[in-house]
């Protein structure tokens, strides 16, 4: 899972990026001319794994990760077209799965003379408005070559069936909608996947309080929620308490009635709301997490631990972690009747344990 990181200028992106990583990414008042992003790959925490770890006693532990991208490419202040988001930055988030749009709510008298009082339902519209200008320039330009194609009579069916769902994307950009909001067959959405359109990507809000109205800004976060999942962060605390030692960081979570860190907190809210599982694979050699999209079938699971077993699937050997818990070891899951073999449409459950049977 790639989550990019995105927002109006020092909305502290990277202060989240940070406090998300544990890494120390530079965080500065005023641009640093920086276009490259900021990358880091961190594991998602687990209780289920440790316990399987703790099971198995296996040589190698590995968690499932998650991709943060901190883009840093938008500029200090409005480029040329008058747009908060340079062209590199756009192309470069186009790569991501998922969006995170963090605003700002913190005062600072610097950055409200450049970008006005703290308002992040304005700050969202301009960046939802930025994002769908980006994508109407991309249909438009499809559109008006897929028709000068047609009316020279080169066309085929595929052609057609682009054609009229790309009218049907730049009619809803025109009237300032997003894409994802387009009911599309699943013929459509493989059509459009080639142009990685921004506005058709799932979005999670980060709302970037500071310590002192941290927690207070209930009817903010109910007007953000009527246009996307929101999460509120403490993003300058949450960055220097992922510098603590465990126990330190425990005793000042406490304190500001925080249960979970930054990472956890935002990696299982985007493994909710974005429709993502994980099933495991167990053994002396390894105890893994795996990450797939609810509702992916056996043979698919099968093909993100590999290809060739996604080839030469044959059944998948399958019981539950909390059945294996209740029951003490595999061979009790046995007796209990718990321990089944599955076909290549099995639609794999979050915390499914699997063992895939194949030939090459």
């Amino acid at each position: 899972m790639n989550i990019g990181i995105i927002g109006l200028p020092k909305a502290g992106k990277t202060t989240i990026f940070n406090a998300l990583t544990g890494l120390e990414a530079e965080v500065a008042e005023y641009s640093s001319g920086k276009v490259e992003p900021n990358v880091a790959v961190v594991d998602v925490g687990d209780e289920r794994v440790d316990r399987l770890s703790a099971m198995y006693q296996p040589r190698k532990t590995i968690y499932a990760t998650t991709e943060f991208v901190d883009f840093v490419a938008a500029s200090g202040s409005r480029n040329e077209s008058g747009g908060i988001f340079s062209g590199e930055g756009i192309a470069l988030v186009k790569n991501a799965d998922a969006l995170l749009v963090v605003l700002r709510n913190f005062k600072n008298a610097t950055l409200s003379e450049t970008w006005g009082a703290v308002n992040p339902v304005r700050d969202l519209g301009e960046i939802e408005s930025e994002l769908i200008l980006a994508d109407q320039v991309i249909a438009e330009r499809r559109l008006e070559r897929l028709e000068g194609d047609r009316k020279r009579g080169r066309k085929s069916p595929q052609s057609q069936a682009e054609e009229v769902v790309m009218q049907r994307v730049v009619t809803q950009l025109d009237g300032g909608g997003c894409i994802r909001d387009l009911t599309l067959s699943a013929e459509e959405e493989a059509l459009l996947s080639g142009f990685r359109f921004l506005t058709a990507k799932p979005v999670l809000v980060v709302l970037n309080s500071d310590e002192d109205n941290y927690g207070t800004g209930a009817a903010v976060v109910a007007e953000l929620e009527t246009h996307y999942p929101v999460i509120e962060f403490a993003g300058n605390f949450e960055m220097e308490l992922s510098r603590l030692d465990p126990e330190d960081a425990a005793a000042f979570m406490t304190d500001m009635g925080i249960t979970e860190s930054a990472r956890t907190r935002l990696t299982g809210f985007a493994y909710r709301l974005l429709g993502y599982i994980s099933f495991f694979t167990v053994g002396e050699d390894e105890v893994r997490a795996w990450t797939i999209r609810n509702g992916e079938n056996a043979q698919e699971a099968a093909g993100t631990i590999h290809s060739d077993l996604a080839k030469g699937f044959i059944r998948a050997e399958c019981f539950g972690y909390q059945e294996l818990l209740d029951a003490g070891s595999e061979a009790a899951v046995k007796q209990k009747g718990h321990f089944r073999l599955e076909g290549k449409e099995y639609p794999v459950k979050d915390g499914d344990i699997l063992h895939i049977r194949f030939n090459v």
